[in-house]
């Protein structure tokens, strides 16, 4: 069994509370990535998507300055490293997400994303049966 350990992406690059949406957004570029999770003494607070900035930032019209708690997602899914891979699918197709942070022991480890499975030979299908139902209207 195929675990999110094997998948995930461990570099992670993240923000603190204290930083402003101008700083996320500059990371995001700088690192050519569609979300920073946002941590606080390594623990993870939130999430700030691309999505996130153009809604809840600009088309409210928040400035740059704004704060990140502001425009985060609080109430994230998370998973663990020891999690399998199908499992992290299926939470990702059931919470209609494509990235979920890897929190080991309270403390972020790392980020599995769609792409992380989809690029995995063992759960390529499993990924593409996410895709279609993050993709499927909320009812």
């Amino acid at each position: 069994m195929q675990t999110v350990r094997d998948v995930m992406t461990t570099n992670v690059e993240a923000c603190t509370t204290l930083d402003n949406v101008y700083e996320v957004a500059s990371k995001m570029k700088e690192l050519n990535v569609g979300a920073i999770p946002i941590v606080e003494n390594g623990q993870v607070m939130g999430m700030i998507t691309d999505r996130d900035l153009v809604i809840r930032g600009i088309a409210e019209r928040k400035p740059n300055s704004q704060k990140v708690t502001d425009v985060m997602s609080e109430h994230l899914v998370t998973v663990s490293p020891d999690m399998s891979v199908e499992e992290a699918s299926q939470l990702m197709a059931q919470h209609q997400v494509r990235r979920l942070p890897v929190v080991q022991n309270g403390q972020l480890v790392g980020i599995v994303a769609l792409g992380d499975l989809a690029t995995n030979k063992y759960s390529d299908q499993k990924a593409g049966v996410a895709l279609a139902e993050i993709s499927e209207p909320l009812h």
